[in-house]
């Protein structure tokens, strides 16, 4: 027996802010996630897998018109027409309160009950499949600890959207649940979903988050995909689970230290080289984050604009490479003793206690009048995040860096 699982698909995710960013792919990042999901129906079909288990998340919230729901159906009368049975929940993205339009799917798809865990059994292949999707949105409920007890001479499945317990922390605890929980079910395999990372969280029993389907903006690195389970027909103990890559784009984030680089180009060419080590067969869409101690520190704050723009042709001269965006991280090679009235000692001194003290700083930002008239699209953890003492931290130090080089370049 194979079994496909995959989970947190979020079809048609809105992709926010890319009109800010010059050259920007914004279309083929717009249908990635519909062109992931044509990769994972297309492996179900080469491999002729046995079923396919969706893990909550197919979609990313309420649709904005019908052709979300009629492409995903699409998808899954292609997997019918091949003799593949689809088994699905509703994680906190769909749930039942969320995606308010409806459409009946193929008869192949079997999405279980949201009001209480429900089993369906495949006697043909030997597949018992246990599941509850969200009634609503916001469920913090222990859902696994309702699931029945296992089928006996079948291969018993656990389907489920959860947060679990020591899960990502990035991640909002919506059903939450331990890994004792899904071990008293006795099940052979749990699919998971909710978690956007690759993670075997144990293999006995097979406890899997198969992470996401595609990469959806600059936080989301990495390959993206599904995994593939064999099981051995006989014993029904899982022989194996591999992972596939199924993105369309690919998310990366690349580090180039700077240490002892004593200029602007000598920068460019670091990264450059970096440039060459990415993939060249599929879009790629960079963030590079520049490190280190380093005598071009004070160029590449004072000369920004160039750097961006040298990069941004740069990683043009590559038919598939998007720079998204070029983070500054890097530091003097000499320590700053100011100037003779201490400007930069009492700059430096003032952002920090406002970068340790996140209210004070936000209270300040926040009754400045730009703030109201930003538009929508640039807030948020990809953009201007006043809630994120991270962020914050950040925008004083950027601040700093950015008054230091100017002030050096007048002296």
């Amino acid at each position: 027996m194979k079994i496909l699982h995959a989970a947190d698909l979020h079809i048609d995710s809105p992709l926010r802010g890319l009109s800010r960013y010059p050259g920007a792919p914004a279309e083929d990042l717009r249908l990635a996630t519909r062109r992931a999901l044509e990769n994972l129906v297309q492996l179900a079909i080469d491999l002729s897998v046995d079923a396919v288990l969706l893990a909550g998340d197919v979609y990313d919230g309420e649709w904005r018109d019908y052709h979300t729901g009629l492409y995903f159906n699409q998808q899954m009368t292609r997997l019918g027409r091949a003799g593949i049975a689809v088994y699905m929940v509703s994680g906190n993205h769909d749930a039942q309160n969320r995606t308010l339009r409806k459409l009946r799917p193929p008869e192949n798809v079997h999405l279980l009950a949201t009001e209480k865990p429900e089993t369906i059994r495949n006697d043909k292949i030997g597949l018992s499949v246990h599941g509850q999707g969200f009634a609503r949105w916001d469920l913090t409920e222990n859902l696994a600890a309702g699931y029945p007890p296992r089928d006996s001479g079948m291969f018993n499945v656990g389907l489920l959207h959860t947060a679990l317990e020591g899960g990502n922390p990035d991640h909002q605890r919506y059903a939450p649940c331990s890994i004792s929980d899904l071990e008293a079910r006795g099940y052979h395999y749990w699919a998971l979903g909710h978690i956007h990372k690759y993670r075997i969280v144990s293999e006995e029993p097979w406890i899997v988050y198969p992470g996401n389907l595609q990469g959806r903006h600059a936080r989301e690195v990495g390959p993206k995909g599904c995994v593939i389970v064999t099981v051995d027909d006989t014993t029904l103990q899982v022989r194996s689970v591999d992972r596939h890559h199924m993105h369309a784009a690919l998310w990366d984030d690349v580090t180039v230290d700077l240490a002892g680089v004593d200029d602007l180009d000598q920068a460019l060419s670091l990264v450059q080289q970096q440039f060459q080590e990415l993939p060249q067969d599929e879009l790629v869409a960079v963030r590079v984050t520049l490190t280190g101690r380093t005598a071009a520190h004070t160029s590449l704050w004072r000369e920004r604009d160039r750097l961006v723009n040298e990069l941004r042709a740069a990683a043009g001269h590559h038919a598939n490479l998007w720079l998204e965006k070029v983070n500054i991280r890097t530091s003097s090679e000499h320590l700053d003793t100011g100037d003779a009235s201490g400007i930069l000692a009492d700059l430096r001194r003032t952002l920090g206690d406002l970068g340790a003290s996140p209210h004070r700083l936000i209270t300040k930002l926040e009754q400045h009048p730009i703030v109201g008239a930003l538009p929508a699209d640039v807030k948020g953890r990809d953009g201007i995040d006043l809630h994120d003492s991270e962020y914050l931290k950040r925008l004083t130090g950027d601040a700093y860096q950015l008054v230091e080089s100017l002030l050096r370049e007048v002296r």
